[in-house]
């Protein structure tokens, strides 16, 4: 298994740069289930972030680039299941991708919630304001 870093992932998403995307491509062709590819938690917050801030990207489009990513039988990706859920909040509408990934991982973690001030944070599983 090799780890994927941010930036091989976007040039495999985004195809934006010809020599990087097809270098990209032709490393993430080779990955099988078997010996996949890995993506830690830290790339799939950094992907999420430089989608939405440097590409402008939609909530839904950005969550259709995580549902590829969860899917693809060739990445294994850190904490699988809580990236799943955090795509799902945001899907649906109820928070931001890292905010419903925070609460997610804290429960993984053992935490009985999350506290936060921010109160539309709050609408997420997970979470309650602190007052």
């Amino acid at each position: 298994m090799i780890g994927l870093d941010t930036n091989v992932v976007l040039r495999y998403i985004l195809q934006d740069d010809p020599a990087q995307s097809a270098a990209a491509n032709r490393l993430l062709t080779r990955l099988t289930e078997e010996d996949p590819g890995f993506i830690s938690i830290a790339t799939t917050l950094e992907t999420v972030w430089v989608l939405r801030s440097f590409f402008k990207f939609s909530p839904q489009e950005i969550a259709n680039v995580v549902s590829v990513l969860l899917t693809t039988e060739s990445f294994a990706l850190q904490n699988e299941q809580q990236v799943f859920e955090a795509n799902y909040a945001l899907k649906r509408g109820l928070g931001e991708f890292e905010d419903a990934l925070i609460g997610a991982l804290n429960e993984w973690a053992g935490c009985t919630e999350t506290v936060t001030f921010d109160r539309g944070t709050a609408r997420l599983p997970h979470f309650r304001v602190l007052r």
